[in-house]
C-alpha cells in the first residue's frame, strides 16, 4: 500500500490506498505556521492500525507551496521511504491542452488522471473545497480546460464577514428553496444558489463541447451540495486518492 496526501488551501486530505481498496481517508486542517513534527502522521496511522512496514512509499499532491516540503519531509521520517511530489518530470500520462500546460494545479490534474481512468469521456470533473473547481476532459480524454467559483464556505465566510446582521450558520440545506428566517435564507442561498450555479455550468459546457458529459464530483463539500443539483452526478470521495495512485504506480 502507498500513502497518498493532497495538500489543499484549507484541509489536507490523506489516506492509504492499494489497488481497488482504500484503507482510510482523513483531513487535517492546512496550517502554514506548523512545525515539521506538528505535520506527523504518526498518530493518523496508529488511529486506523496501518502498520508502517506495509507502506511501500507515498505521493504528494499540493498547491501550498509552503506546507509541501514540511509534509514530505514529515510522511518520509514516519514511513522511512521516498515520498514523491506530483509537479514538473512527474509522469501523469495526461494530456493537457491549456495555454500553458505547466499552470494546471496539481490537484486538478490528479483528480482528472483518476476520472479519466474510471469513467467514461467527455467528462466535467468537479472539485469542491476552498475553491469549486470544474474540469472538462474531451472525448479523446484530454484536459482542455474548465472554470473556478468560489468554494461554499469561501463564500460563506466572505458574506458572514462583510454582512454585520448574518451570522456563521451551518451547511445543512434548508427544508424549502423560499427561506423564512434569515439562518434558513442563508442557508439556502449557499446550498441551493451553489446547486444551480453548478448545473448552470454544466448546461453551459456541454453547450461548449456540443455533446452530453459524464459528471464526477469529489472533494469535501460535494456532499453537502451535489445532491441538490438536477444533473445526474457521481460523487467519488476516493478521487484524489485514486489518482495519486495511479500516478505513483506511472512513476515507480
Amino acid at each position: 500500500m502507498i500513502l497518498a496526501i493532497d495538500i489543499g488551501n484549507t484541509n489536507i486530505v490523506l489516506g492509504c490506498v492499494e489497488g481497488k481498496k482504500t484503507f482510510f481517508i482523513e483531513r487535517l486542517s492546512t496550517d502554514k505556521a506548523k512545525t515539521e513534527l506538528e505535520y506527523s502522521l504518526k498518530n493518523v496511522l496508529e488511529i486506523y492500525e496501518i502498520p508502517v512496514d506495509q507502506i511501500e512509499g507515498g505521493i504528494i499532491s499540493s498547491v501550498v507551496p509552503q506546507v509541501t516540503e514540511l509534509c514530505r519531509s514529515a510522511a518520509e521520517k514516519v514511513i522511512k521511504k521516498p515520498v514523491k511530489v506530483v509537479g514538473p518530470g512527474v509522469k501523469t500520462g495526461l494530456n493537457i491542452k491549456l495555454d500553458d500546460p505547466a499552470t494546471a494545479g496539481s490537484d486538478l490534474v490528479v483528480v482528472a488522471v483518476a476520472a479519466l481512468n474510471e469513467y467514461t469521456c467527455p467528462q466535467i470533473v468537479i472539485d469542491m473545497g476552498t475553491a469549486t473547481t470544474m474540469s472538462v476532459l474531451d472525448q479523446k480524454g484530454c484536459f482542455i480546460g474548465g472554470v473556478i467559483l468560489p468554494g461554499l464556505r469561501t463564500s460563506l465566510d466572505a458574506l458572514v464577514s462583510n454582512a454585520a446582521q448574518l451570522s456563521q450558520t451551518s451547511l445543512a440545506a434548508p427544508k424549502k428553496v423560499i427561506g423564512k428566517n434569515t439562518l434558513d435564507c442563508l442557508r439556502g442561498g449557499m446550498i441551493y444558489g451553489n446547486a444551480a450555479s453548478i448545473d448552470g455550468m454544466i448546461e453551459r459546457m456541454e453547450e461548449g463541447l456540443g455533446c452530453k458529459c459524464t459528471i464526477v464530483a469529489t472533494g469535501g463539500l460535494a456532499q453537502a451540495v451535489i445532491p441538490h443539483c438536477r444533473h445526474n452526478i457521481i460523487i467519488d470521495e476516493d478521487l484524489l486518492l485514486k489518482g495519486l495512485q495511479i500516478i505513483y504506480e506511472k512513476n515507480r
